[in-house]
């Protein structure tokens, strides 16, 4: 027996159409997704597609972290004074 479900504001049709030797799935601007990437995997019938978060820097992940509380140790502590180089 074919079920057939009613559109409704978070139900759409969406066209499917090949490109190249692939399958490409034609997304409504109404379920539009952020980026440039999504992950997808199958559960059943269903495919499910999530957006994939954009990889940040090193300086945005950096500015994220909290300063640190501890107190380092004097790595110097106990060693003999540097000779002065001329150069």
């Amino acid at each position: 027996m074919l079920k057939i479900e009613a559109e409704t504001s978070d139900t759409k049709r969406a066209a499917l159409f090949r490109n190249g030797r692939n399958q490409a799935l034609r997304i409504p601007r109404a379920f539009e997704l952020p980026g440039r990437e999504v992950m997808i995997h199958r559960d059943g019938e269903r495919l499910i597609i999530e957006p994939v978060a954009p990889k940040s820097g090193l300086l945005s992940l950096l500015a994220g972290l909290k300063p640190l509380e501890v107190e380092f140790p004097d790595v110097d502590d106990g060693l003999l004074p540097l000779d002065d180089i001329e150069l």
